[in-house]
């Protein structure tokens, strides 16, 4: 199986549904594509087909100083990576903001500039604190409920979770993807520095399907890696440039699971220095 370009949208801007500084994106049961814009300092909702919705974070309650990821809970709650307030902060399904929590600091439930979000099935809320090389899990309210080593990582920038409970982690800095479970043991790692398949240049993001399958977005080789859950390579694209199918530094994943065929999965890819949003849908290769 192999992945071809559907369609994309977007531009360099500041303008609604123009992009400034995208780096994060993620999509709710509803199929609505949030994305986050660092330097917009902004996260705008899309439809699945990249119509304007809202956007959050510009008014009163709220506001960002240059969010790095987003995650959407079954309830369709959003959290937000607010990367340079160090906070969580937590909005409803319509965007009004609900809490928030953190700040700077070392300690449990601190933050050093989060770079990563996400949201497990029971509404648990992971967080990729990146300068403080650590993991840490919340609740739903943002009470503390644990941390990972600092010794396991080099810079983490994301955290996802599958289906199963189990934690995802991508480290830029030691271009590694490690799996955990869900109280943080250690089950297998991936990867290391390079080209080839399976090597990273950037591990960026990492985000897992419904069937267990685990994409990484491959920041600087530019391109996406597809594996199964074990680590094993499944298959890539992309490479530099600017037409379809082309990247240029990308850095974000998210994923419409097929809920009957294959056919129906698209995946959605943060073009950086393009601008813009691309997506793409599994084709056979014999097709």
């Amino acid at each position: 199986m192999k992945y071809v370009f559907d369609f994309k949208w977007g531009n360099p801007g500041g303008g609604l549904g123009q992009f400034n500084d995208a780096i994060g994106i993620a999509i709710d049961a509803l199929k609505n594509v949030y994305v986050v814009e660092s330097t917009g300092s902004r996260v705008q909702k899309f439809d699945k087909n990249g119509g304007f919705i809202r956007t959050l974070g510009q008014t009163g309650d709220g506001l960002f100083d240059r969010p790095s990821d987003v995650a959407v809970d079954s309830h369709g709650n959003v959290y937000v990576a607010d990367t340079f307030h160090n906070l969580i902060q937590k909005f409803d399904i319509n965007g009004g903001s609900i809490r928030s929590w953190g700040g700077e600091g070392t300690a449990d439930g601190k933050f050093a500039f989060p770079m990563g979000v996400a949201v497990d099935s029971a509404g648990n809320v992971y967080v990729a604190d990146t300068g403080n090389q650590r993991i840490q899990k919340f609740n739903a309210q943002g009470v503390h409920i644990r941390t990972w080593p600092v010794a396991e990582f080099g810079r983490p920038t994301d955290v996802s979770v599958d289906l199963g409970g189990n934690v995802y982690v991508a480290d830029t800095q030691i271009n590694l993807i490690q799996k955990f479970t869900s109280s943080d043991d250690p089950i297998r790692s991936w990867g290391q520095f390079g080209t080839n398949q399976g090597e990273f240049n950037n591990a960026r993001k990492v985000e897992p399907d419904l069937g267990g399958n685990v994409f990484v977005v491959d920041a600087q080789n530019n391109r996406i890696q597809k594996f199964d859950g074990e680590g094993r390579f499944i298959t890539m694209w992309g490479s530099h440039g600017s037409g379809d199918g082309e990247f240029n530094d990308p850095r974000g994943v998210a994923i419409i699971s097929g809920s009957v065929t294959f056919q129906e999965e698209r995946v959605y890819v943060v073009d950086h220095t393009n601008g813009r949003i691309q997506v793409f849908r599994p084709k056979l290769i014999n097709q």
